[in-house]
């Protein structure tokens, strides 16, 4: 496992992202915005999943075993259409304020791995485990779920351009 950046971690993760999201959308499960596999994660171990909340765990299992995100994947995190999956900090920031790690996080276990796969001792079957995150508000509380509390944009970006100098 090479750390990123390197010769092909950006193209394998544009690549990766995008046949993620084409296999997703041809089970037909309704919903689906988009795919990203993080550079982060070499392009392959850590997926995230927006959709339109209504199969957020079924999205999540399915991500995890479709054939372009199947190979030595660990994470999957799906999330609400607000948070944008290609986001590392939206992402942990749905993490944080959106799961409870006892009933949001569910793991395969025995899944198609590599032998590849730095954490597969030595001659042991090419197997792993993963974990499937549900990071999106919880259904049953979508309509009393706490409303985000975050910053005007057009305002952020005045004060951005208000003091451009000493913000960089």
């Amino acid at each position: 496992m090479s750390r990123p950046p390197h010769d092909y971690s950006y193209m394998r993760t544009v690549l990766k992202s995008a046949m993620i999201h084409d296999e997703l959308v041809a089970t037909g499960v309704p919903g689906i915005l988009k795919a990203w596999a993080h550079e982060a994660g070499g392009g392959r171990l850590f997926v995230g999943v927006s959709i339109e909340q209504k199969y957020a765990r079924q999205v999540g299992h399915l991500t995890a075993q479709l054939p372009a995100a199947a190979y030595i994947n660990r994470y999957v995190v799906v999330v609400d259409l607000d948070i944008d999956p290609a986001d590392l900090d939206q992402l942990v920031w749905a993490i944080s304020t959106r799961t409870d790690p006892a009933d949001d996080i569910e793991v395969q276990r025995r899944t198609r791995g590599s032998r590849l796969d730095p954490m597969l001792p030595e001659g042991a079957a090419p197997f792993n485990s993963r974990a499937v995150i549900d990071a999106c508000r919880p259904w049953e509380r979508l309509g009393s779920f706490p409303r985000v509390a975050q910053s005007d944009p057009a305002y952020l970006a005045e004060v951005r351009a208000r003091w451009a100098s000493v913000l960089g």
